[in-house]
């Protein structure tokens, strides 16, 4: 996730005098706004806590009123302070660090704790309505809705919620996946409009994960409901004949077998981005980016009209990282109450093994680019899992034995998320890549044919690295 600070807001109290609001976002959207009082409080509870040698260094208090320069140098430090807390494994999944987020958003959107009703949509676009409360973070929203569903816990955990924006022509932006420093409500709420919503989905890539799922009544139906959208917005790609036999088992009721010869077909389990620009294999090139499988899957539309398609694998990217950059639209306080103040651009940029001895960076300018970089990470993350001999199921008991359960007057502190573990040992890494696989651009016809043409594999001593979306 990227934090940053890109404005400052002078405010009034209710006795007349002002201060300094420095506002917080995440993913290039407004989340919070916070003093530096607020930020020097945190600063020194995670001191407590993690002590001096964890923590890193605070922007310092001044004497006398700051001047504007002063406090631009401030709102820089502030934010070079967020990054590298949040870049910590520590510190960035600690409950100070994510309760002081969560109730910060709150206080910022003035939206007072009670009970309300959410809804949630299913894939196939059926909507469940929970019972939360406004201040329930993320896992609280996932278990209810778990609940209302009747999916079993040792399940849960295979799901995310994901916040979607519905765009004019009927398709979908999946925004981001909802964070354990948020609060779903105050997170859709906030927004003002109707086009977004929050998405139940599955949050693995790993296809032999499935039968976990469908073993379990819920499970299949979940699954069965993503399969058939996916399919209909053509993120799974299907032939005629293909399509036959699919309408065949759909008729019979034939959902497993529905799924599992899904499985089999293209772009299976892949979530597909918004059209954007990339600089391979040429600059200026218009782009439709999927993710899965463990790749970057490229359908690339060159300057010369051509269309390829290509697909970079995780384990032969040695890092990655997002860079935002915003150009301000609007100053001082005639609106403090916007959170568009600055048109965001934003990249990921990844360095990928070409062939044995040459890397190279491949950068793609979306808006969608810190969701492409979660996804990266989620997939690092399964693999290391799967490569230490672990499984989802094992992770997800340690989650329930390390959760306690939220009653009705009081809020769980929660673990850390499912997948989202600390960097591996260097040793563990350099053995996942021992077999590499390569990138190939393959050349399309104007019909954009899905044929697959494999090509050439480039073998050598790789050293893998999973630097993801905190790597800013």
């Amino acid at each position: 996730m990227h934090f940053s600070i890109p404005e400052t807001e002078v405010r009034s109290e209710e006795n007349g005098s002002s201060y300094v609001a420095y506002n917080i976002h995440v993913n290039g959207v407004l989340h919070c706004r916070v003093r530096y009082r607020q930020l020097l409080g945190l600063h020194e509870q995670m001191k407590k806590e993690y002590g001096n040698n964890v923590v890193p260094a605070f922007p310092p208090k001044k004497i006398f009123t700051l001047t504007p320069a002063e406090v631009d140098q401030r709102r820089e430090l502030l934010e070079k302070y967020m990054q590298a807390v949040r870049q910590d494994p520590i510190l960035g999944s600690s409950e100070i660090f994510n309760s002081f987020l969560r109730k910060a958003q709150q206080e910022t959107q003035k939206i007072p704790t009670e009970e309300v009703q959410l809804e949630i949509y299913l894939s196939n676009g059926q909507k469940v309505n929970i019972n939360i409360y406004t201040s329930d973070q993320t896992e609280d929203v996932l278990e209810a809705v778990a609940s209302k569903l009747d999916l079993p816990d040792e399940l849960v955990g295979y799901f995310s919620l994901f916040l979607v924006q519905e765009r004019e022509d009927g398709g979908c932006t999946y925004v981001r996946k909802l964070q354990e420093f948020e609060l779903p409500y105050v997170s859709v709420t906030s927004l003002h409009s109707p086009e977004y919503h929050i998405v139940l989905r599955k949050s693995y890539w790993d296809t032999a994960y499935d039968s976990d799922v469908m073993d379990n009544r819920v499970g299949l139906n979940l699954l069965y409901a993503q399969t058939v959208s996916d399919i209909e917005r053509g993120w799974i790609l299907v032939n005629k004949d293909q399509h036959r036999q699919l309408k065949s088992l759909q008729e019979k009721g034939s959902k497993k077998e529905f799924i599992r010869s899904a499985q089999t077909l293209k772009y299976y389990g892949y979530i597909k981005f918004d059209p954007c620009i990339t600089d391979f294999p040429e600059k200026g090139c218009h782009v439709i980016v999927g993710a899965g499988n463990n790749e970057l899957n490229f359908h690339v539309k060159l300057p010369s009209e051509q269309m390829k398609e290509g697909s970079f694998k995780v384990t032969r990217m040695r890092c990655w990282r997002v860079t935002s950059s915003q150009v301000p639209v609007a100053n001082g306080t005639t609106n403090p109450s916007s959170s568009t103040k600055c048109d965001v651009k934003l990249e990921l940029a990844f360095e990928y093994l070409m062939s044995k001895d040459r890397l190279q960076w491949v950068t793609i300018t979306s808006q969608q680019a810190i969701m492409m970089s979660i996804c990266l990470q989620s997939m690092v993350d399964e693999l290391m899992v799967k490569k230490s001999g672990g499984s989802i199921k094992k992770m997800q008991k340690k989650r329930l034995n390390g959760t306690v359960h939220r009653s009705d007057s009081q809020q769980a502190v929660k673990s850390p998320p499912l997948l989202d573990s600390p960097d591996p040992p260097r040793e563990q890494v350099v053995k996942l890549s021992t077999k590499l696989s390569s990138v190939s651009l393959r050349g399309l016809s104007s019909s954009n044919s899905a044929s697959d043409i494999s090509g050439n594999d480039f073998h050598g001593n790789y050293a893998f690295e999973g630097i993801g979306d905190d790597d800013l």
